[in-house]
């Protein structure tokens, strides 16, 4: 049998539904999430805080991306972008794209690159 006292431990929805407040997305969208932006808290969990956001705050003193926040925290992405929300408008988390993947040189500059270092 289930310990009724160990219910807020699990992943029900009662649960989930009482740490996002019942919202399903951030108060306000300036900042679009995904899973691979990067998080990073201005400072450390302030006292009063509620519980998940502190372990964001604590979670992100060097960058994360969403996914990673998620997983640490065992807390579905869904749940994860809500309190990232919270903490976006209050101003105590950043967020940025990650860095863009390099642009590869034209193919034909490479090979002539190749031909003119063969020629030496």
């Amino acid at each position: 049998m289930k310990d009724p006292g160990r219910d807020w431990e699990d992943g029900t929805p009662e649960r989930l539904y009482v740490i996002t407040g019942g919202r399903s997305g951030p108060l306000q969208s300036t900042t679009t999430l995904d899973l691979v932006t990067l998080i990073i808290a201005r400072s450390g969990p302030r006292p009063g805080m509620q519980p998940e956001h502190a372990a964001i705050m604590r979670l992100c003193q060097s960058p994360l991306s969403v996914a990673e926040v998620s997983a640490y925290l065992g807390l579905p992405v869904s749940v994860v972008t809500v309190l990232l929300g919270d903490l976006l408008a209050a101003q105590q988390v950043i967020s940025r794209p990650p860095v863009a993947p390099a642009q590869l040189p034209d193919l034909a500059l490479i090979e002539a690159v190749i031909d003119g270092l063969r020629k030496l």
